[in-house]
């Protein structure tokens, strides 16, 4: 049996275009939620405004600590944002490529669970399956299968949301994301595919969806969206997917889905589910609120019914450097950062100091990889005291450069237009 395995982005919107048309139409399966309750919520979040549905949720779990996160959050590491907890970007000044757990962003819908390894499984079920029924995998059955390692960010689709408003004055409903909702790690683990492949994927299998074990999701009107739980085309599945074990060279942390979680390569974060305890093989298009009410583009500039479901992230840039910060004036500076594409490798990033008057090349200090970062470095002396703002620009082998502004949607996902970084020199 050959799959055709494909990275191609319009391949992968081709594919969720298809599938939102047979959704509306009635043709695929939304499982665990009422139809008619997906249609009521996907009607409340293409309205502008209308989606603060995924503000504070209802967990049926109490929290194990602040925010619902395990590990701690110093507020020099930490933004803490309800159930989440964003990275500051100048507490990476100091560390590697590589992000290290400590200082790793959490996205949590609910609140992190405390599972216990020895009594986990993986379960791979569905009528995608030869012959159906099901297929168990241990955590120690995992590990005797060839492993993959693989270096790559994680990134959540809001990433930037805040800078739609502040910006641009367009409001957008959501957490509010500077640019820390973002790590970069070396995952190891087992190829979905091969897993996959063991438990008797068959060749009329379409769709792949992988669960969560974390709480159910309870939106704010009350209505249960159940696990989190986002499908994926199978061509991606048997593609570049890590079922993910390691983080870093150590077992994953709680917050970020021990025992198991997946790894997508380059998509947004919503579909790197955490805490996996159960994929679907299906031979039919499956749906979720994940890809249905929210991670879809809504807006003026959008259809009614909202885009396709989001696949690939965008290109961003940041500053080490934290906001409003004050520079000593008539010193060389040596302003630090790191810019990032989901499509393609970092080939440049120009920087301004003078509020884009003027622009030069920043040094590269990584060798540039799509669906990681690449550091970077240039020197600074100001002269004159007084406010101004630096901004940095990226541009990927795509050909893709950061734009000044970035088309608005009502959910604030894909913000990658170049951020206005206001510092103060002294």
């Amino acid at each position: 049996m050959i799959f055709k395995e494909t990275s191609d982005g319009a391949s992968e919107e081709e594919y969720d275009r298809r599938r939102r048309a047979q959704w509306l139409a009635g043709e695929a399966r939304a499982d665990g939620v009422a139809r008619r309750d997906m249609l009521r919520l996907l009607a409340a979040a293409g309205a502008a405004g209308a989606v603060s549905s995924l503000g504070a949720p209802r967990a049926n779990a109490a929290a194990p600590a602040a925010a619902g996160i395990v590990k701690p959050l110093p507020a020099d590491r930490f933004t803490i944002r309800g159930t989440n907890a964003e990275t500051k970007f100048e507490a990476l000044a100091q560390t590697a490529h590589l992000t290290p757990a400590s200082h790793f962003f959490v996205r949590n819908h609910t609140a992190t669970p405390r599972l216990d390894p020895k009594r986990w499984s993986l379960k791979i079920w569905g009528d995608g399956l030869r012959g159906g029924g099901s297929r168990q995998f241990t955590l120690t059955d995992l590990k005797r299968l060839p492993s993959t390692t693989r270096t790559a960010f994680v990134e959540c689709a809001g990433n930037g949301r805040s800078f739609f408003t502040t910006q641009q004055g367009q409001p957008a409903s959501g957490t509010a994301w500077t640019l820390g909702a973002i790590g970069n790690a070396r995952w190891r683990g087992v190829r979905l595919s091969e897993v996959l492949r063991r438990a008797g994927v068959s060749r009329h299998a379409v769709d792949v969806m992988p669960s969560g074990l974390d709480a159910d999701y309870i939106t704010d009107d009350g209505t249960n969206l159940g696990r989190v739980r986002r499908p994926l085309p199978l061509a991606k599945a048997m593609d570049d997917v890590i079922l993910a074990y390691e983080m870093n060279g150590a077992p994953l942390p709680a917050d970020h889905g021990y025992p198991v979680r997946l790894l997508v390569p380059a998509w947004v974060g919503i579909a790197s589910i955490k805490w996996v305890g159960d994929i679907e093989v299906s031979s039919q298009p499956l749906f979720s609120p994940w890809n249905t009410q929210f991670y879809r583009l809504f807006g003026e500039s959008y259809p009614e019914e909202g885009s396709a479901p989001l696949t690939h992230q965008t290109l961003k840039s940041a500053f080490e450097l934290p906001w409003n910060a004050s520079l000593a004036a008539s010193t060389t500076h040596h302003l630090t950062g790191r810019s990032w594409s989901a499509k393609g490798a970092i080939t440049r990033v120009d920087i301004s100091t003078d509020a884009g008057t003027t622009w030069h090349p920043a040094r590269l200090k990584d060798t540039p990889h799509r669906a990681t970062w690449t550091r970077w470095t240039t020197p600074w002396h100001p002269r004159t005291p007084g406010p101004t703002t630096i901004l940095a620009r990226a541009t990927d082998t795509t050909g893709h450069t950061q734009p000044e502004a970035t088309v608005h949607n009502s959910q604030g996902y894909l913000f990658d237009a170049v951020v206005r970084h206001v510092v103060r020199v002294v």
